[in-house]
């Protein structure tokens, strides 16, 4: 009996630590203790986390090395999302991604450099043949920075398998040290058809959590008829780090048979969007707190392993049941929560009745709607499930339900323009209006053609005809017009528009093209003077930036430097 029960732990833990995946062949990028910032596959928003977070010590440039031996096959330097990334192939097969870059080696920088000046265009990706920039392992190959949609300094590391779907890194042995257990922050009850109920209630039930001594938690009791499920607010930290971070895997279990089960340690991007179908996404959009759903309604996400009769639980009268819920992180530090169930019809249930409007969308077909001068095109499976959309126009205004159901794909709106002057006309946009009081305009990517200006998105909400008549300003950061900067390393200007906000920017000096990184963070414009373009003594800056309607503001000022 011991014998079998040693065999069966160590064939247990053999697989879990070999799990057919190489477990040496990638090293950690950087050369400090690991700690994450963020972990694999957590919930952000529209988007599973893709990689690991590892925090820099609030530092920018410490050297990033290659996990393993390779060749760079792709660069891609952006205003946004990852900002400066490298891509290294590997003889296996796999794919590291390192991002959020300050800069990248001496040697991939003048290969960027050379190609943007070329280009004229700080924004670039590249693919750079096998033989062009060859990398061993642990070699030097950029430094870590806060680059891109960063919202502070750490390094973003990826591993994707030979089809690009991102895995957990940790599955290939990065390691970063954690005995805390998962925590859960909030537990609740969905009614799951309008015969269903709930505490007498066919809406969403938040039960009160009891935590017990050894980590674990049980709940209120709870009274119950009919197909019902849950969602939980749970999270994970670090030894190390007090930050929140996402789970590995969660497991239910009714009456003592699981019944369903979630895992994060590889998906697809194509599929990543469905988190919004994962998560209870009008609680999320009116409270910025993510309901994970234990049960499934029209999404085939990957990451689920298990979904019998799709998570749903069916209550019967006159029933006692336990529905339990465990909760690990990679660690396999685990959290339970039990939460016991009677069945019971009551008199006082009152049926949830669906709100009704002129227009119902039926998420298998195409649909248009259209009124004065608005008309939106919803494509066959924007939507997850049928429902009635508030549809409403008045002046200029479309008032398009409010942003509490998720969407599988962009939509069009268009407007009718025809009223507005043709000098007027090139002034417009498309804004979606958030905040409180739907009185903030924000650019929704737009296009005019003709008498139409139209804009595809994925959100519903309130969107408007704006107009742009401002132009972007310019200002000086750390140098005065006619100033000897000899002494600098970096030319730097502030920009700024209101409105529209940025689309592009050109800046010359004497005449000849510079590079100039953006940090829309920051709104900040910044040359590095060791580029070796500007050469001269005296020197003519000329800078002009356009708005996402065309208007442009043209900066000129001297500075001096020998």
């Amino acid at each position: 009996m011991k014998r079998a029960l040693f065999f069966l732990l160590t064939t247990t833990i053999f697989c879990k630590a070999q799990n057919n995946l190489p477990q040496d062949y990638f090293s950690f990028p950087l050369e400090i203790t690991p700690v994450l910032a963020g972990t694999f596959a957590e919930l952000r928003s529209n988007h599973f986390h893709s990689g690991l977070d590892i925090k820099t010590q609030q530092r920018e440039g410490l050297k990033v090395n290659a996990s393993a031996n390779g060749f760079v096959s792709r660069i891609k330097v952006s205003h946004y999302g990852y900002g400066k990334a490298l891509y290294i192939e590997h003889p296996n097969g796999y794919t590291t991604v390192y991002a959020h870059l300050q800069k990248f080696s001496p040697e991939i920088e003048a290969y960027v450099k050379k190609r943007q000046y070329a280009a004229e265009s700080f924004e670039i990706e590249l693919f750079p043949r096998a033989e062009e920039l060859p990398v061993n392992k642990n070699e030097l190959i950029a430094y870590s920075g806060n680059t891109g949609g960063s919202a502070g300094p750490h390094l973003h590391f990826e591993i994707r398998d030979q089809n690009q779907h991102p895995m957990n890194p940790m599955l290939f042995g990065i390691d970063a040290k954690d005995t805390t257990k998962p925590h859960i922050k909030s537990i609740y009850a969905y009614a799951l058809n309008d015969s269903s109920f709930v505490n007498n209630s066919n809406s969403r039930q938040q039960i009160r959590l009891i935590p017990l001594q050894n980590g674990d938690y049980t709940t209120e009791s709870i009274q119950a008829i009919g197909d019902i499920g849950f969602g939980i607010e749970a999270n994970d930290r670090q030894d190390y780090a007090p930050n929140s971070n996402g789970v590995d895997n969660i497991q239910t279990f009714f009456n003592g048979t699981q019944n369903f089960e979630i895992d994060f340690k590889k998906f697809s991007f194509d599929e990543s969007s469905h988190i919004n179908q994962l998560i209870d996404y009008g609680h999320y959009t009116q409270s910025k707190k993510r309901i994970q759903k234990l049960f499934k309604i029209n999404n085939d996400l990957s990451l689920y392993k298990l979904a019998i009769n799709d998570g749903f639980l069916n209550i019967q009268d006159s029933t006692n049941s336990v529905y339990k819920i465990k909760v690990k992180d990679y660690k396999d530090n685990e959290t339970t929560i039990t939460i016991n169930i009677e069945g019971k019809h009551s008199e006082l249930n009152i049926p949830y009745e669906e709100k009704t409007t002129p227009y119902h969308i039926l998420a298998n077909q195409p649909t248009n709607l259209k009124a004065g001068n608005v008309s939106v095109d919803f494509y066959r499976n924007t939507f997850y499930e049928d429902f009635y959309i508030d549809f409403e126009v008045y002046n200029d205004t479309l008032k398009l339900h409010d942003d509490v159901l998720p969407t599988k794909r962009n939509f069009t709106i268009t407007f009718d323009i025809s009223k507005y002057l043709d000098k007027d006309k090139s002034k417009l946009f498309i804004s979606r209006l958030v905040g409180y009081k739907k009185n903030y305009p924000v650019y929704s990517g737009s296009k005019i053609k003709g008498n139409m200006i139209s804009t595809n998105t994925k959100t519903l909400g309130t969107y408007a005809l704006s107009v742009d008549s401002t132009p972007p300003t310019i200002k000086f950061r750390n140098f005065k017009n006619g100033q000897w900067i000899s002494n600098y390393r970096y030319l730097k200007l502030k920009i700024d528009d209101k409105d529209s906000g940025i689309s592009n920017y050109r800046a010359t000096v004497n005449g000849k093209w510079i590079l100039m990184e953006y940090d829309y963070k920051t709104n900040t414009l910044t040359h590095d003077f060791h580029d070796g373009i500007v050469t001269d003594v005296k020197n003519n800056l000329k800078v002009i930036v356009t708005d996402n309607v065309g208007n442009s503001t043209t900066f000129e000022s001297e500075f001096y430097r020998k």
